[in-house]
């Protein structure tokens, strides 16, 4: 087999070139997308798919990318999609991002130079340990960097420019995906599965070199509306419950050394107040809710209930509305059923020559919802590292073996039919 090589550092020209198109999504938009720049990266993609020669490469109304690579093997292999999404978090600026290499890393502190106060220490990203002699790429400091998930595009991009160049390498039907909003849990909500035609796909989002994930958190959503009794400050004796009040007392009543994202690892689920906003009259805060098993996730919504109960007991004329919303839920019991997804994964990182890390993710991707609709969905490394805030990196060599992997899976899954 050819091995894949960055040549004339392709994919770190299109990374950084990527990462400086501001795509960040908007939870409070009702558009689909829910910003109109996400399509502003799909029409530099759809052009350079083209280029490459896939001739079927477009952009939807709703801002997805959708692009096939024929099958150019005589076996009946099954249509794989590789998946990534454009845009980046509305929690920190992704505006004028301005990409910077730190060639050759030494164990070194990296000091932002747009903002000498954002420095990135091995101590705080153990990461940072296994990339000796490895090219660094931060933001310069005031941004995030988007290595979520503009790292995956990279690489999606990089082995679809590979395989295309390389026709000898034979491999079944490649369908590419690009979604937008991910970041605020609307992804795949205009995704047509019927029009993608994949039976088995993987989201190129994780962060460990060498990581593979088939299981995610379960996840709802809760919104909370307190409606107090509103009166004159002047004359509020004895009359006035004041709904902000309310939910402060309600938040503060929620566990400290438990249930919480600062007190919890692993499998350990929480209950997080994200957005909170009121008046006297009318408080209103939305929670989301986390758990690796559906019951115990059931339970801390009733646990959240239960709290906001014992408040309200205090305040006998104010009301209240809890409204719990499913998002997502755990991908492991529809890839449990699909084991080769997985077992073809691992083979891929193993022939990338890294150490395959099975995980869990503490939160979750297109893959979890993907999985859920009938397309098993695992997710493999990007190289991604400290998403969504302006200590974000990524590495250059990491972003070339998932490349690599990307291009295993597509062989191994002809070679395997």
């Amino acid at each position: 087999m050819l091995k894949y090589l960055n040549s004339s550092n392709s994919l770190q020209n299109r990374f950084t070139e990527y990462v400086k198109i501001d795509t960040q999504s908007d939870p409070a938009s009702a558009s689909i997308p829910s910003t109109e720049k996400q399509k502003n990266l799909g029409k530099v993609l759809v052009a350079q798919l083209l280029e490459m020669g896939i001739a079927d490469a477009h952009l939807d109304d709703y801002g997805y990318v959708y692009a096939t690579i024929p099958s150019n093997s005589d076996k009946n292999v099954p249509v794989i999609c590789f998946c990534s999404h454009m845009d980046t978090s509305p929690d920190c600026s992704g505006f004028e991002v301005k990409p910077v290499i730190h060639e050759n890393y030494q164990g070194q502190d990296l000091v932002l130079p747009d903002d000498p106060s954002v420095i990135l220490k091995m101590a705080e990203h153990p990461d940072l340990k296994h990339q000796i002699g490895n090219d660094i790429i931060t933001a310069s400091g005031t941004t995030l960097l988007g290595a979520d998930n503009k790292a995956g595009l990279a690489e999606i991009m990089e082995a679809a420019a590979f395989l295309v160049a390389h026709p000898e390498l034979k491999h079944g039907t490649i369908r590419i995906l690009f979604t937008p909003d991910e970041e605020i849990g609307r992804g795949v909500d205009k995704a047509d599965l019927k029009k993608l035609g994949a039976d088995f796909a993987y989201t190129v989002d994780g962060e460990t070199c060498g990581s593979i994930e088939d299981e995610t958190f379960s996840a709802d959503g809760a919104t909370l509306i307190i409606h107090g009794v509103s009166s004159h400050p002047g004359f509020a004796k004895g009359k006035m419950e004041s709904a902000i009040k309310i939910l402060g007392d309600v938040l503060s009543a929620l566990p400290k050394d438990r249930l919480t994202p600062e007190a919890t690892e692993q499998k350990e689920g929480f209950l997080h107040p994200v957005s909170v906003q009121g008046t006297v009259e009318q408080a209103e805060a939305h929670f989301i809710i986390r758990d690796f098993d559906d019951e115990l996730l059931a339970e801390h919504g009733r646990t959240l209930e239960i709290l906001v109960q014992q408040v309200m007991e205090n305040y006998p004329n104010a009301t209240y509305e809890l409204r719990i919303k499913e998002q997502y839920r755990n991908m492991k019991k529809v890839l449990d059923q699909y084991p080769q997804v997985l077992e073809y994964g691992v083979l891929a990182i193993e022939r990338a020559g890294i150490q395959v890390k099975k995980q869990s993710i503490r939160g979750g991707t297109d893959g979890s919802r993907l999985s859920l609709m009938g397309l098993p969905c695992p997710n493999i490394f990007a190289g991604e590292h400290a998403f969504h805030g302006k200590q974000e990196w990524a590495s250059v060599q990491d972003m070339e073996k998932a490349v690599e992997t990307i291009i295993n899976l597509a062989l191994i899954w002809e070679e395997k039919s």
